[in-house]
């Protein structure tokens, strides 16, 4: 079974508003909402694609309801903790002559609610996956994932890390299946600035000589590097596509790229099947369906 773990969800509430201008009424010209979080794209993006899941994480308030009501529409198994007080965050995303975003802080998270966390995860075990994806709250340690992932040690649960700064760093000494940083992350955590794939590469194999199995690195339109478990080195260029939402495209491709390696256990198949993936929700105002997804994969080569 594959479990994503979403620790700081939201309601993603984006507006388009034709010229905005600050200190006066604007009205919206159009309005939706969706339900927000690293993980829990992972899911909904597995769950479209026909790959068995459940979401983990942490819920509070109406919005928290509001966010699993939202994933059982759309068939995704939700497991979260409610806890008590305070609200899941709403997250803004002003569209207009240039793009603006709001971001809530979130509950508090106590350590009544992290225990409640480890009994869901002290279940996994041999053949199950976990997808530790996106922030924490300024709450809790940036050791979060690492702490997870030591607990966890011995029982064969493969791990992986879409995280930035410490929190993907720190990841590493577990040995995760697969970490997802982009281009930015990556050159951030080495203090240099990474603008091609051929840049990417020698930062990619560091990150895999510090632990990680495979290194997936996105590079929104200029493709993707993977330096895989194999010892090899993977580039593609991604599918051509006009732009619609960049928002989980990165999610995207993390569940694409877990669906290829099912079906193929080809690490370079599974690339293609990730960029494909990313591609299909970077063109869609909506998250990537299968049949967008096998419609891009036919033209890609």
């Amino acid at each position: 079974m594959i479990y994503t773990l979403t620790v700081n969800p939201s309601l993603d509430y984006i507006v388009d508003v034709e010229h905005f201008k600050a200190g006066e009424v604007n009205r919206t010209k159009r309005e939706r909402i969706f339900p927000g979080g690293k993980g829990i794209n992972v899911s909904i993006v597995l769950q479209n694609l026909g790959v068995e899941n459940r979401a983990l994480g942490f819920t509070a308030g109406f919005t928290g309801n509001e966010i699993e009501q939202m994933l059982k529409q759309k068939g995704v198994d939700a497991d979260f903790i409610h806890i008590d007080g305070g609200l899941s965050r709403i997250n803004v995303k002003l569209r207009s002559d240039r793009e603006s975003e709001i971001n809530g802080t979130g509950p508090v998270i106590a350590q009544k609610d992290i225990d409640l966390l480890f009994g869901k995860l002290d279940k996994l075990g041999e053949g199950d996956t976990l997808v530790l994806a996106g922030s924490i709250p300024a709450t809790l340690p940036q050791s979060f994932y690492s702490d997870i992932m030591a607990r966890l040690q011995g029982r064969n649960v493969r791990f992986v890390v879409d995280a930035t700064r410490d929190l993907l760093k720190k990841s590493l000494e577990y040995k995760p299946f697969m970490v997802k940083p982009n281009n930015h992350e990556l050159g951030e955590i080495f203090g240099v600035e990474l603008s091609t794939r051929k840049e990417v590469i020698p930062y990619a194999l560091k990150f895999r000589e510090m632990g990680a199995q495979n290194v997936l690195v996105s590079m929104a339109g200029k493709g993707a590097v993977l330096a895989s478990a194999d010892g090899k080195v993977y580039e593609h260029d991604a599918p051509e596509c006009i732009l619609v939402n960049s928002v989980g495209a990165g999610d995207s491709m993390v569940a694409g790229f877990i669906t290829g390696f099912i079906h193929t256990a080809s690490y370079e198949e599974a690339l293609k099947m990730g960029l494909c993936t990313g591609t299909a929700s970077a063109s869609s105002e909506e998250l990537a369906t299968k049949e967008d997804v096998e419609k891009i994969l036919k033209q890609f080569s």
